[in-house]
């Protein structure tokens, strides 16, 4: 998958079928969903894919437990069942991930005992595995890192969990199998109007400045976050429908809590609920909910946020982590649709918002990643109606992603790459360099970064270190110290070479490193 393929089909394309603006989980969705029905679809996304809030989430692929509270069957329902087609169309890249819920009175057992089952028989078929409620001392084989000071029992039960950003890339990778034009670094600027009705966008490479103008039967906005400024660039009279609300989360060492299974703190003192889980040989700890004036690429963290998780951490693990053991600090915006009488972001629902103009641009917004495959297929039903294309079922709900395998190693950081693994393998048999650690604190391997930027249409440092690995979050301060010798072989791979390359290394070491700073516990937070 090359961009310079994509740039070339805008280029020679009078006109596509679908246009999605937008290359986060539900742009990228929709794009895989058109093009798997026959579309010409083409996906533009003005940043890297899935760079704001589809890469900066909790990486659970869920039903929401904390919905069941809210009466939210029917939200629930549906992503239980949308959790089992994205296992089953990418068993490389969800897992199955148990939970223990400490309970530190009977009442409560028998309370979320009761409420864990209603989520099993609501997965219907797709079920993970059956929730039941254990002993003190069960619970604590399960947690060793728990804190056994008033804990009476536990409840387990089963969820998914996936890397989003992998899974992104595996969406953008689908896309242009079935014939789709993702290109990332590709800003709208203005939409193209006749007698009032959408007919297409101005867009603008932002790498080399390029504008191409681009028309399309139907236009979707999929931006998350900056869905209102898509809206008000078709409308300025648009009315804001997005409440953000800012999640933080934070990395610590697996030490912490070395078991296999997570905990999911039930209720915080706002009404929240955490998780502390395994991810990458590392825990995160997570989220916040705090409400935010607009959106933000790379909204920061504030010092309340960090203390909340770390004390609410501390209450339910044996070993208290303090700042000093806080790896990374990563952040996002959630796109939640505005309700009337709703008391406080964390009372919204996360059911996904979908509209046409009078202009005919459709807007899907909302929803979370789980159910992005539906809100996927829901959009480009309406889309391809409002735009008169012929009437085609959606195929994504059975349909195998890129790389598709299940034979893979579990414990093998590789597995995220599924059938295209052995690629990897050989570029390392052919480069014994290839196959060193980019850092000795962090999985990935040098022959990743080649992969990247071959494969994967990585154009920056951030693309490689964030969101093609996850370095970053990880552990931030070990990837500012792989950043430079990632640059480099970025570079080489780029056709850079003398001055050019220096350049580039120069400004893409400046441009990461003031980004990556923010990661780090110690620098991360507006005061």
């Amino acid at each position: 998958m090359q961009r310079s393929e994509s740039i070339q089909r805008i280029e020679s394309q009078d006109i596509w079928d679908v246009l999605i603006i937008g290359g986060g989980a539900t742009g990228l969705g929709a794009g895989v969903d058109a093009a798997a029905r026959g579309y010409s679809t083409l996906v533009l996304e003005a940043a890297d894919f899935c760079q704001a809030t589809s890469s900066r989430s909790t990486k659970l692929v869920h039903g929401g437990v904390r919905y069941l509270q809210q009466m939210n069957f029917s939200l629930v329902y549906d992503a239980l069942h949308e959790r089992g087609h994205m296992r089953r169309n990418a068993p490389h890249l969800v897992d199955d991930q148990s939970f223990i819920v400490p309970t530190y009175s009977w009442w409560e057992t028998f309370y979320y005992g009761i409420g864990l089952v209603m989520y099993d028989l609501l997965s219907g078929p797709f079920s993970f595995g059956r929730s039941y409620p254990m002993v003190r001392s069960r619970a604590y084989r399960h947690v060793p890192g728990l804190n056994p000071v008033g804990v009476k029992a536990g409840v387990r039960y089963h969820d998914g969990q996936f890397d989003d950003s992998r899974y992104a890339m595996t969406l953008a990778r689908t896309m242009h199998d079935l014939g789709g034009a993702p290109v990332n670094h590709m800003q709208v600027r203005s939409l193209i109007k006749e007698h009032g009705t959408v007919l297409g966008v101005v867009a603008v490479d932002t790498l080399t400045g390029k504008e191409y103008t681009i028309h399309a039967r139907s236009v979707i906005n999929a931006t998350g976050i900056f869905t209102d400024s898509i809206r008000q660039m078709d409308d300025p009279s648009a009315q804001p429908i997005l409440q953000p609300s800012q999640g933080i989360h934070i990395m610590l060492d697996r030490s912490f809590c070395p078991g296999e299974a997570g905990i999911l703190i039930p209720k915080t003192d706002d009404g929240r609920v955490v998780f502390i889980l395994p991810w990458h040989d590392k825990l995160i700890v997570g989220t916040t909910d705090t409400e935010v004036e607009g959106p933000e690429m790379e909204p920061k963290a504030t010092n309340e946020e960090v203390d909340f998780l770390l004390e609410h951490v501390g209450r339910f693990l044996a070993r208290k982590p303090q700042r000093k053991d806080v790896r990374s600090v990563f952040n996002g915006i959630r796109p939640l649709i505005k309700a009337k009488g709703a008391e406080g972001t964390s009372a919204l629902s996360r059911d996904h918002y979908l509209t046409v103009s009078p202009s005919g641009m459709v807007t899907i917004a909302g929803g979370k990643w789980t159910t992005y495959r539906k809100m996927a297929e829901d959009v480009v039903n309406v889309s391809a109606e409002s735009a008169g294309l012929p009437k085609v079922a959606s195929r994504t709900a059975n349909m195998p992603l890129h790389g598709w395998t299940r034979d893979f190693d579990k414990d093998d950081p590789l597995r995220v790459y599924g059938s295209d693994v052995y690629e990897l393998y050989d570029l390392m048999e052919q480069d014994e360099l290839l196959a060193e650690l980019i850092h000795p604190r962090l999985p990935y391997r040098k022959a990743e970064v080649v992969w990247a930027v071959q494969k994967e249409m990585a154009q920056t440092l951030y693309g490689v270190l964030a969101l093609r690995t996850r370095a970053l979050l990880l552990d931030a301060a070990a990837t500012v110290e792989a950043a430079p010798e990632v640059a480099r072989i970025m570079a080489a791979e780029l056709g850079l070479s003398g001055d050019a390359a220096k350049n580039w290394i120069d400004t893409q070491l400046t441009d990461f490193t003031e980004v990556a700073s923010q990661y780090i516990a110690d620098n991360c937070c507006e005061l």
